[in-house]
């Protein structure tokens, strides 16, 4: 299955997952916004991002606005040694950008990127999707 294909998947189940979490709360899903990550990470520095996002990236992001909805590593190799996939929601894109400004300038978040990254870098590179449901989407 391509990249892409993969990346489309993930985003469809994760809406779906998404509208049930949403009709459930009885939630307007109105402006929401849903950003699919994709962080790959130089070899052997994986299970540092995954401690990093475990103790500490996770409550930043809420304390920022952004809500975690669900976060993913691919089951084959090599994607499966370097690869970390989460989905976080934001209020609107205009608010996901304030979030990002907020959350890439608050002192914690300094403190425990540079903590993390002492045994050398984590994050290769990052891929970021935003997603506008259709207009015939259950999450509109």
């Amino acid at each position: 299955m391509s990249k892409q294909s993969w990346l489309f998947l993930v985003a469809g189940l994760v809406l779906g997952a998404g509208v049930q979490w949403s009709h459930a709360a009885g939630a307007d899903s109105g402006g929401k916004v849903y950003e699919i990550r994709t962080y790959h990470t130089y070899p052997g520095r994986l299970e540092a991002l995954h401690k990093r996002f475990r103790e500490h990236t996770m409550k930043i992001f809420e304390k920022h606005g952004m809500s975690n909805v669900a976060y993913w590593v691919p089951q084959d190799s090599p994607a499966r040694e370097s690869t970390l996939i989460y989905v976080i929601s934001h209020a609107s894109r205009e608010q996901a950008k304030a979030n990002w400004a907020e959350f890439i300038a608050d002192p914690e978040w300094k403190k425990v990127s540079e903590e993390s990254q002492k045994d050398g870098k984590i994050v290769e590179r990052v891929e970021s999707v935003f997603m506008d449901a259709t207009d015939y989407s259950p999450i509109k």
